[in-house]
């Protein structure tokens, strides 16, 4: 096992002692294959699923393994207008199981979030009966301002430079604290603990993953 990969295994073992006192599930996989199998071993065939914008569950295959699978999806892909869309996102709020990533998550079991319209850090609040985040090893930090920071000078500018908005930290690739139109940090959830115990689950995994 090379260092890092052990550093990953040790920081994740405290870093799941901690999820669980905060009423989340922790698990620890070593790759995103992995990460897969894990996040299908925690539904139940049948169930209705979505989830939210990520490149890390794109990126090891999860949606695709979701879409082929014995699973009612809802696409969030497939709504256009705006009325479409708060129609889809209303029966997104019902369904069985989300997933998604985090854009931080901190030793002490924290995680941050920071969202455009708000619907990814909606349905981690409340709504789908399972939440299931999968992170790479890369997002896990010291303490909330750490996190922050994070979220505002590593994962934003670079989402905002692949969904193409024109935003100040696409051109300088640090958050400028702006009011653009196309803003993709309009709203900013730390979320602490977990209502009902074991809602939420988090995959942690031993790569580095996503933004």
């Amino acid at each position: 096992m090379s260092p890092k990969k052990k550093f990953y295994e040790t920081a994740a073992e405290t870093l799941i002692k901690n999820l669980n006192k905060r009423g989340m599930e922790g698990y620890y996989v070593d790759n995103g294959k992995e990460a897969v199998e894990k996040a299908l071993s925690l539904t139940t065939p049948g169930s209705s699923v979505s989830w939210g914008g990520s490149m890390t569950i794109t990126d090891i295959g999860l949606i695709d393994a979701l879409k082929a699978g014995d699973y009612t999806v809802l696409d969030r892909t497939v709504p256009k207008t705006d009325e479409e869309k708060r129609e889809f996102f209303g029966k997104v709020n019902m369904c069985d199981y989300y997933f998604m990533s985090t854009n931080a998550i901190t030793m002490d079991g924290e995680l941050l979030n920071i969202d455009g319209t708000g619907n990814r850090v909606a349905s981690l609040i409340f709504g789908p009966a399972n939440v299931v985040i999968v992170a790479g090893m890369n997002k896990v930090v010291d303490n909330v301002d750490t996190a922050l920071d994070r979220a505002r000078n590593t994962a934003a500018p670079m989402n905002t430079i692949r969904l193409d908005r024109s935003t100040p930290c696409t051109k300088t690739g640090r958050c400028m604290d702006c009011m653009s139109p196309e803003c993709i940090c309009n709203q900013f959830v730390v979320t602490r603990g977990c209502r009902p115990v074991g809602r939420i689950k988090v995959i942690l995994v031993g790569e580095e993953l996503g933004y």
